[in-house]
């Protein structure tokens, strides 16, 4: 009976099609998304700074200036959604109790990836990836998982936080 009633409204007023989904696979969370764009960020710096350094400047020059700056300020706004779906949508009052600090260090990616976006300081950059890393670590503490720092196997060659899942 009241399936035959909402779809008789659905008739009358024409109701708009909702969709939902989970913001990736349930139970499917890992911050090395968020990891991958904090280095894509400093890298990008870096090759917006060899650009800069050179002689003179032409128009192709200024064009890839241009879609590097592109490319990093997408790589920030990566970071920023990758670590706000997983301190959204994983962490809960137990994770919260593990890592008491985990609201201030998210706010803290936030507005270092922001300033990131808006300019083109690697120290700036090398803070976002220490950021970062240092969510992975708490992260991964919550899952009982060990982890470890190595240096990222490409440029720009920054050390990364590894779960060690080999125990």
């Amino acid at each position: 009976m009241m399936h035959s009633v909402i779809k008789t409204l659905d008739k009358v007023i024409g109701f708009k099609t909702a969709q939902a989904h989970c913001d990736i696979p349930c139970k499917i969370y890992d911050p090395s998304t968020a990891q991958l764009a904090a280095l894509s960020c400093v890298r990008l710096m870096d090759l917006i700074k060899e650009v800069e350094e050179k002689e003179s400047l032409g128009v192709t020059d200024f064009a890839q200036i241009s879609r590097l700056v592109s490319e990093k300020e997408s790589a920030c706004t990566e970071v920023k959604e990758a670590v706000r779906i997983i301190w959204g949508d994983y962490f809960k009052v137990p994770q919260f109790e593990q890592v008491p600090n985990v609201h201030d260090l998210v706010h803290s990616i936030m507005l270092q990836a922001s300033k990131c976006k808006q300019g083109i300081d690697r120290a700036e950059g090398e803070k976002l990836v220490t950021l970062v890393n240092n969510f992975a670590e708490a992260f991964w503490f919550t899952k009982d998982v060990l982890t470890y720092r190595a240096p990222c196997p490409y440029p720009p060659m920054l050390d990364v936080v590894y779960p060690d899942l080999k125990n």
